[in-house]
């Protein structure tokens, strides 16, 4: 996987962004660095690329306002964010956009491990059935969509792989802790509200495309998706 792997490197530390791209071309990926969003996001127009490391805070065009201009031209593509901002509302907001948060200083090891991770999260198993159905919903999986009659939904990497998580308790507690382990790996506080934040879009999501499915908390254990 690592060997053709395609980054767009968005870093205005120049520093920083010379040890990323020697580090991460030694190990095997296609990394090209861009100094600020602006030249970033032309980049991406012009090129083809497999996952997007862009930092928060950069000239002309802040992390965040890049990263919304990625998902309107590919909504799928992985989005991994790298910031010295660690306050709540932040992480919180770098993750209803993106797939990952990483806070600065980071070790490259740790890094590295989130990229093929979120890498990972991206490729459907070949065991994911092509569509279900959650209600009045389809749920195409490998596609990533939701649709209901004529409305259609596009949903993210991460959405697409917890509500795969929730649909195969269908009826059946899907344990907090164990969903946290499973798709963020590790069960910290910040990854828990993440998870918060992923539960309320689909919850958005499902209201709109079919009220009667419904993502009900279980106090202290986790979560039931239900219709």
């Amino acid at each position: 996987m690592e060997k053709s792997c395609r980054i767009l490197l968005a870093e205005d530390d120049v520093n920083l962004g010379k040890v990323l791209v020697t580090y991460l071309s030694a190990k095997g990926f296609a990394v090209t660095h861009a100094n600020n969003g602006e030249v970033a996001y032309e980049m991406f127009c012009s090129s083809d690329f497999d996952i997007c490391l862009v930092d928060v805070m950069m000239p002309i065009q802040d992390g965040f306002t890049l990263a919304k201009s990625i998902r309107k031209m590919d909504k799928k593509i992985p989005i991994i964010f790298l910031t010295a901002k660690n306050m709540q509302e932040d992480i919180i907001e770098g993750l209803s956009i993106g797939d990952d948060y990483v806070t600065k200083p980071f070790s490259m090891e740790v890094l590295l491990a989130r990229i093929q991770t979120v890498l990972r999260r991206s490729m459907p198993e070949d065991n994911t059935p092509v569509a279900s159905t959650i209600g009045n919903i389809s749920f195409d999986a490998n596609k990533q969509i939701l649709t209901a009659g004529d409305q259609k939904i596009e949903i993210t990497t991460r959405e697409t792989e917890l509500l795969q998580m929730l649909l195969d308790k269908h009826n059946d507690v899907l344990e907090r802790g164990f969903a946290l382990k499973k798709i963020w790996g590790d069960d910290s506080y910040y990854n828990a509200r993440s998870m918060d934040v992923y539960i309320a879009k689909l919850r958005r999501m499902f209201k709109e495309l079919d009220p009667n499915v419904r993502i009900v908390n279980v106090h202290g254990v986790g979560f039931k998706l239900v219709w």
